[in-house]
Order: structure tokens, then C-alpha cells, then sequence
């Protein structure tokens, strides 16, 4: 077979490519180049073999390997360059050069064309030109690989007008199929929007001379990257760019890093410097362009001369220049340190971006803030802020700088923090951000917008820190509340703010809302009327900017109810005791109905919420699902099951023993559920009495139904998730003993837990169920068989046993 000779032996280029693979020693940079390096001398070799003193043509590298960063696992992009004289001894050497290559089992792209041929592709194929712009010659006829080089380059810049806005588009089509690198739990290295393939594409517009990227951090950006692709390929074995979760901690371990987490900061911190440089050179690409395309008019319209484009100004030392905003002759950023904040608030307010240059130079001369900041800083934060979208933009201008970390230096600590949370999709910091923006829209729901404002920004600010973040950040939030002026009351609002951020969607999802401890605990919480209007906006604000399984209508409705009781409270209310709750007409006539039968009966009703304009319809909020059933052992795990094998979702559950009028002997449970279906129509009741009474007389094996419809799936691989945990809430409640489950969401979890609870012999009062993803956050408020609250070791007892049972 071809190729045998030179792949044997210990001084083969198999055994030397895997030494040098195994040396510890050397890594990144200079091992990629001593690897691009021996795979030249072992190519120019079997060229040699095949084509001794041959004339007319050259072996050329392209790609990423034209540009010798060649990875353990990289494609072998080359080019067999020949001038059309011989094309059978080129097709001969062609076997020659690709035989020994894939013998080796190296990966290997590969073509055969001649000088012409290969302008004519590039022409066609924008992707072919982009790897002849990284071209180097490897062995053969220099001149024919120099001739090239020179004509694909005078080509590139000659059509870069027309070629350029074709690559900006390949690229944003790239970055909203793969997503962006730096926000990314298991990014593609290369295609994500922050990656390899972007920096390789501001090359090519550096090449063209049209514009060039903002230098300053891009060459370790892309060395770091190139870094960690070599730890993957190293670790996995495999020619892969993607980062996945489960191969995290083994390419940190052999880079040295401390762990996944610093990992993924290491490597949304290179994605941020190439996203924002590739910002920067397309804007500067579209302004190029336009200048070019615009000018001929004007100088037919002028008879000539270059007109000076406007400066429009915009704010004390800031103005707008050709569509983006720069600073004025006069400003002085050395003297004026309110000027980066005026500069981006002013340009957020008109949409605009902040031009490189201006933020270069306010970050040259600026100097810390005194503490407490000028009321004009602390306003200029706030327009900043609530400026909604275009914030994004300009906020991630001044971080790139290092500007935000002057005015907040306790933003280090959750600049690029990771996420490890499906239902999060943005990193720490900019998560704060999108919070920000989406406040912004409720600033006229709120007396204190301010406020509101500040407190989206720091809410999550204690991510940086050990311990609950909450807690961590109340503290963080006084110090920087405090430090940019806030007077002492306003300092306490906003640290209440931060402090309590999750309490209204957490107590809203969670806990029994008629139970009157659930809403006498908030109000101490929040304090005031004032505070809980701004808890309410950060709560939407928040989990809207978390991301779309965060925030529902149901979610909605749960926590304006809570905040409707809450006020109550705070106006001097007494919240109504759930024992003397009375049963609707409708739950009377159910049970009514379950006593004469001795079977269940059920009612199911569409829940809707009001529509936001009279000709919206209205938005459907679940299904209230109305069961009545002789009292007896095995009704929620029953009713569980068998709307588990229905595709049903439990958003929350109510269970209750009725009181029968007089003369009617029994007793009866009343369960009022709201359920979701899991896609698809809701089944029809009559169905779904059918299965609970079977599954209540034991003729329904709901456990081997869902373990049939598990088993029709194949399971795929995935992280695995964190075993549940089970713990007694401490004073939840008056009537009962609430019993929080955190675990991995699945069908037939809450059977599952229905079944353990029914086995502990407890008696379930309600539950709340809460799904954040594939994270179940269940609360079940359970009693003793007399209706009391369970005592403290036997809570324990029946929390360790539910966990047990939830593991096995």
C-alpha cells in the first residue's frame, strides 16, 4: 500500500507526529507549528518521491493549515497546483500524496487544479476563496504557489466590494444556526458566532484592505481558542469542535484549569473579544462602502470635493459622526469622569453605536469616580439602563474597554460567569443586562423607576461569590447602592430587592397561596407596598431576561395573585383562614355525584387569562381539572399516574376532604388540579374517568405503562443529573408541614412521589408543582391522619424516605 515506508519505524512521521502529540512540554502555538512543521517535511517528502525536479507544479497548504494551525485531530487541507502540461504524472502523484495520508487515518481535504481553475472556483465559492487567501507553498514549483498567492489576493481586493457584504452574510447566517460562543454550555468552537471561522473571516477583510479589526486582544482570543480545540481533540480522540458538557472537566484538567466552570469563563472571555472586534470591522466595512458608493453622486452633484459629513451633537462632549457616536473636539476625558457614562447614555438613547476610537480614548484618560458619585453620573446610569435594547451594545462597548469595571469593579466577578442551568441563556453578566432591558419596559408600571433599574442590574450580582447569591448579594447590592448616591432608605429598598428577587415566583409556584402563613411571610419579606410593586416588575423582568421556560401566563397569574393577597395584607387586611374555605356549588354537586355512584366523577374547564386588548383573544392559562372520589387509600398516585400516561402536565394540585350535608353518609376527596397537555388536544373525561377507576381498583398498571413508554425511547446521552434532594421547609405553614422535592423533571415523577408519600402514610393537604426546564421544584403540604402538621423527627423521617424512594 502506498506509504507503508514512510509510516514505519521509529523515525516515521506516525511515530514522531505522536511523540510529539505526547510532550507535555511543549503546547499550543508552538506545537501546532512544529506540528505543521513535520507534516510539511513528511509531504514534501513523498512529493519529492513522486515528482523528482518536477516543473509546473507545487503541494500548497490552505486553511488552517496554509495558516499552520494544525490541531492533534485538524484536517489536512491541500492543494496540488499544476500548470496543465502533465495531467496524467499530476494525477499519479496525486495517489501518491493522498494514499499515505488516509492510510494514516488523517482526515483530508483535498483538490487538483490549475492556476486558472482555482481563480474560477474562488470566484464561485466564497469558502474556497477564504482558504487560497491563507495559501503557502509547500514543496515543488515556488513560483507557480507565489504566482497564485498574488493574483487570488489582487482578486480578493478588486472584488472585495461586492464579496465582502456576501461573507458578513455568511456569517450572520452562521452565528443564528449555531448560536453565539460566549453564552453557549457546550459551544462549536469554531462556527459558533465568536469563533475560529469568525476570526479567519476578519483576516480575510484585513486582506482585502478595506477596513482591519480592532488588534488589541484578538491574537491570544484565537490562540486561547486554538488551545482549547487542541485539549478536545487530545482528550476526546476525535476531530470534534464542539465542547461538550460531559468532556468539560477532562480539557480543563489538561489545560491546567481548575475546572469546567473556569473552562468556559476562559473561553466566553476569548468569544467576547472576537464578537465585539467583529462588530467593529463590519460597521466599519458598511461605512467604507456606503462612503464609496455614495461619493461618485456627490461629486456629480458638487462638481467635485470631498464633503465633511456632519457632527451632530448629541450631549455635553459627545456627538454623532457618519452614524456613530464619537466625542467632541473639545472633550476632555482626563477631567470629565462623568463623560463615558454621558457618552453612553447618549448613544443608547439615540440607537447609535459608540465609536472604537472615542471608547479607547475615554478609557485612556478616565479615573475612578469619587464615592458617593455627582447626581449626573447616577442619572446618566440610569438613562443608560433604561434605554432598553441598544443598552446591550453600548454597555458591552465600555466593558470591552475595561470601562465598567472601573465604575463597578464588582462586575469582575460575574463578567463571562457560565450558567449551568438550561433554562438561563446568557452568561452572569450579561444576563444582568438583559434584565436591565427588560425593565426598562415596566418603568411606568413602578413610582420609582430608578430603582427598579438599579436593582435588575445587581439582582444576580452575588453569583460571584460562595454561599446563597441572594444573601451575598443584598450586601453587594448596599455597598454599590450606597457608593453611586442612593440616600439610606433607598439603599435598604434596593437591597431588599436583591435580597428577596426570587420570593414572589418561588412562593407563588411553590407554596399554598390560601394558606395565610404563605402570605404574612411575604409581606414581612418585602416590608411595603412601594417595594412590592418593584418586586413584582424585577420578578417579570428577571425571569423574562432568564429565558422562554422562566415565564408563563400561568407563572404569571400565580404571582400577580400573590401580589394582589400580599397588598391585602400590607393595607392592614386579615387573610381568610383555608378552613373556612366553602365548597362551590359546582364541588357540592361532585361529590354529590361520587357518593350516589361509589366512582369517581370529574369535570374538565379551559382557563384563560383576560385578553391585553379587546381584540386579542385570550391567552389559554391550563386546564382546571375537578375531581371528587369516594375517600379511600391510593388516590393521588392514581390520579397522577394515570394523567401521566396521558400526556398531562401538573401545574398544581389541591386535595381536600369535603363535609356532605346532612343525611348523606360517606365522605368524599375533593381534588382541584390545573394540568397542561404536553402537546396535542386535551383527553376527553370520559377517558380519563375510565383509567382512574381502573387504576384505583388495581386493573391499571400505571407503572408498567410508563415504563413501556420509557422503554420506546431511546435514551440519549446527556449529562447526568444531580440525584434529587428532598428537605422539610422550616414554619411554611400553620396546617401542615411542607416538604420540598428538587429533582430531574419526567413522566410520572409526581406518581412517583405520590406512591412514596402514600406509602409514608401521611395525608397530602395540596401541591404546587414547579418546572424550570428539566429541574422539578414540587411542594407538598402534608398532615398527619388528623389533619395536624407532622412532628419535627417524623417530618425528617418522611423527607429522608421520599428521597430513598426517589433515588432508587
Amino acid at each position: 500500500m502506498h506509504g507503508q515506508a514512510e509510516n514505519s519505524g521509529p523515525g516515521g512521521y506516525a511515530a514522531a507526529r505522536l511523540r510529539l502529540l505526547n510532550e507535555k512540554a511543549r503546547s499550543g502555538p508552538p506545537r501546532r507549528s512544529a506540528l505543521a512543521g513535520l507534516t510539511d517535511d513528511w509531504l514534501a517528502g513523498l512529493f519529492a518521491a513522486g515528482a523528482p525536479g518536477a516543473r509546473g507544479v507545487s503541494l500548497v497548504a490552505v486553511g488552517g493549515y496554509g495558516r499552520a494551525e494544525l490541531s492533534p485531530r485538524s484536517d489536512l487541507d491541500l492543494l496540488l497546483l499544476h500548470d496543465g502540461s502533465a495531467t496524467g504524472a499530476v494525477s499519479a502523484l496525486a495517489d501518491r500524496l493522498w494514499y499515505p495520508v488516509w492510510d494514516l487515518g488523517l482526515a483530508l481535504d483535498h483538490s487538483v487544479r490549475t492556476p486558472a481553475e482555482a481563480r474560477r472556483t474562488a470566484g464561485e465559492d466564497l469558502k474556497v476563496q477564504l482558504g487560497l487567501l491563507d495559501a503557502r507553498h509547500i514543496a515543488g514549483d515556488l513560483g507557480l504557489t507565489t504566482a497564485l498567492r498574488t493574483t487570488v489576493l489582487a482578486d480578493w481586493r478588486n472584488q472585495a466590494p461586492k464579496r465582502l457584504p456576501a461573507l458578513r452574510e455568511l456569517c450572520e447566517e452562521r452565528a443564528a444556526r449555531q448560536g453565539e460562543l460566549q453564552y453557549l454550555l457546550e459551544p462549536d468552537l469554531k462556527e459558533a458566532r465568536g469563533g475560529l471561522r469568525d476570526v479567519t473571516a476578519l483576516r480575510a477583510v484585513a486582506a482585502s484592505w478595506l477596513a482591519d479589526a480592532p488588534r488589541e486582544g484578538l491574537a491570544e482570543a484565537r490562540s486561547g481558542l486554538l488551545d482549547v480545540r487542541d485539549a478536545l481533540h487530545l482528550t476526546t480522540g476525535r476531530a470534534t469542535d464542539r465542547l461538550a458538557l460531559q468532556e468539560q472537566d477532562q480539557v480543563a484538567a489538561e489545560l491546567g484549569l481548575l475546572d469546567a466552570d473556569a473552562l468556559l469563563r476562559q473561553v466566553y472571555e476569548a468569544a467576547r473579544v472576537i464578537a465585539y472586534a467583529g462588530d467593529v470591522t463590519w460597521r466599519e466595512v458598511g461605512r467604507v462602502l456606503r462612503s464609496r458608493s455614495v461619493r461618485p453622486r456627490l461629486r456629480a452633484m458638487l462638481g467635485g470635493g470631498k464633503p465633511a459629513p456632519e457632527r451632530s451633537p448629541l450631549a455635553e462632549g459627545v456627538v454623532e459622526h457618519d452614524g456613530e457616536v464619537v466625542l467632541a473636539r473639545a472633550a476632555r476625558p482626563d477631567r470629565d469622569p462623568v463623560l463615558p457614562l454621558r457618552a453612553a447614555a447618549a448613544a443608547a438613547q439615540a440607537g447609535l453605536p459608540l465609536n472604537l476610537h472615542a471608547v479607547r480614548r475615554m478609557a485612556a484618560g478616565a479615573r475612578a469616580l469619587p464615592s458617593p458619585w455627582p447626581a449626573e453620573a447616577r442619572q446618566q446610569l440610569l438613562t443608560l439602563l433604561g434605554s432598553g435594547r441598544p443598552t446591550v451594545d453600548v454597555w458591552e462597548a465600555l466593558e470591552a474597554e475595561g470601562l465598567i469595571s472601573l465604575l463597578l469593579p464588582d462586575w469582575d466577578r460575574v463578567r463571562c460567569r457560565p450558567q449551568r442551568n438550561a433554562v438561563h441563556l446568557w452568561t452572569v453578566d450579561r444576563h444582568l443586562i438583559e434584565t436591565a432591558v427588560r425593565a426598562s419596559a415596566f418603568t411606568r408600571r413602578v413610582s420609582r423607576p430608578d430603582l427598579l433599574l438599579i436593582a435588575a442590574l445587581l439582582h444576580d450580582i452575588g453569583k460571584g461569590w460562595p454561599g446563597d447569591h441572594s444573601v451575598a448579594g443584598e450586601v453587594i447590592a448596599r455597598d454599590v447602592a450606597a457608593r453611586i448616591g442612593f440616600d439610606p432608605a433607598d439603599v435598604t429598598v434596593v437591597a431588599t430587592l436583591v435580597r428577596h428577587h426570587l420570593l414572589l415566583v418561588e412562593t407563588a409556584t411553590r407554596r399554598d397561596l390560601d394558606d395565610p402563613a404563605t402570605v404574612r411571610s411575604v409581606a414581612e419579606a418585602v416590608g411595603s407596598p412601594g417595594t412590592l410593586e418593584l418586586l413584582h416588575a424585577l420578578t417579570e423582568a428577571d425571569a423574562l431576561a432568564t429565558g422562554p421556560a422562566a415565564w408563563s401566563s400561568w407563572r404569571a397569574a400565580l404571582v400577580a395573585d400573590l401580589v394582589k393577597r400580599v397588598s391585602a395584607v400590607l393595607a392592614g387586611q386579615t387573610p381568610p383562614d383555608p378552613e373556612e374555605a366553602l365548597p362551590t356549588a359546582q364541588h357540592e354537586r361532585l361529590a354529590l355525584e361520587a357518593v350516589a355512584t361509589g366512582a369517581p366523577v370529574l369535570s374538565l374547564r379551559a382557563q384563560t387569562e383576560p385578553a391585553a386588548e379587546p381584540s386579542d383573544d385570550p391567552e389559554p392559562l391550563g386546564v382546571e381539572l375537578l375531581i371528587a372520589v369516594p375517600e379511600q387509600a391510593g388516590v393521588l398516585p392514581a390520579v397522577a399516574g394515570v394523567l401521566a400516561v396521558h400526556r398531562l402536565t401538573v401545574r398544581t394540585a389541591e386535595l381536600r376532604s369535603l363535609d356532605l350535608p346532612d343525611g348523606v353518609d360517606g365522605s368524599v376527596l375533593l381534588l382541584d388540579w390545573r394540568v397542561a397537555a404536553e402537546y396535542g388536544s386535551l383527553p376527553q373525561a370520559a377517558r380519563l374517568r375510565a383509567d382512574l377507576v381502573r387504576a384505583l381498583d388495581g386493573s391499571l398498571d400505571i407503572s408498567a405503562r410508563l415504563a413501556e413508554r420509557d422503554a420506546a425511547y431511546p435514551r440519549r446521552r446527556g449529562v447526568v443529573a444531580p440525584p434529587p434532594r428532598v428537605t422539610v421547609a422550616p414554619a411554611a405553614s400553620r396546617h401542615a408541614t411542607v416538604i420540598e422535592v428538587r429533582a430531574q423533571d419526567a413522566p410520572g415523577l409526581l406518581f412517583r412521589i405520590g406512591r412514596a408519600l402514600e406509602d409514608a402514610a401521611v395525608r397530602v393537604r395540596s401541591a404546587h408543582v414547579s418546572t424550570l426546564g428539566a429541574n422539578a421544584v414540587d411542594a407538598f403540604y402534608v398532615t398527619q391522619e388528623q389533619g395536624v402538621p407532622l412532628p419535627g423527627e417524623e417530618a425528617v423521617a418522611v423527607a429522608r424516605k421520599l428521597e430513598e424512594a426517589l433515588r432508587a
